[in-house]
């Protein structure tokens, strides 16, 4: 078993534009979450905006504090990707993670919701924002423990 990524926080960012079905789109969400956390652990905020063209668009932010909670979705999502996504973001890790220790993951949010974890590069995204808890708190450090994280069998 790979080691463990320990994190802070964990927060997920996905965009309801009005072509889209709230509904899929919270399903979608939903294929990242162990089924053994509910709703009550996840904080959630939907936020109303407009598009460049006066579209409106609802921001949905999900946010996982609760370090039991905080773990469980981390080994969920480890093995969920596939041993492609976890060499490319092993590959791209120092990318990946900014000066702060955050870990970014964007998946593809229609694979997402036909129950599929694919990462993505798009624009249709379910970001994944990882906060890491690394010593000493460098980039390096992080870039480090993702790595040994990513390396973890199922």
């Amino acid at each position: 078993m790979g080691k463990r990524l320990q994190a802070h926080n964990i927060r997920i960012r996905t965009f309801i534009h009005a072509t889209e079905d709230p509904e899929k789109v919270l399903e979608a969400l939903e294929t990242l979450f162990p089924e053994d956390i509910s709703a009550k652990d996840v904080e959630f905020e939907v936020i109303e905006t407009e598009g460049y063209f006066g579209n409106p668009i609802l921001v949905v932010d999900a946010e996982l504090r609760h370090s039991r909670n905080v773990r469980k979705f981390l080994e969920n999502l480890r093995n969920l990707l596939s041993e492609e996504d976890r060499k490319y973001l092993w590959e791209h890790a120092e990318e990946k993670v900014d000066e702060t220790g955050t870990f970014y993951i964007r998946f593809d949010k229609q694979k997402a919701y036909l129950g599929e974890v694919k990462v993505s590069e798009g624009e249709d995204v379910i970001h994944v924002r990882i906060k890491v808890k690394a010593f000493p708190m460098k980039k390096e450090s992080v870039v480090k423990a993702v790595r040994e994280w990513l390396e973890g069998e199922e």
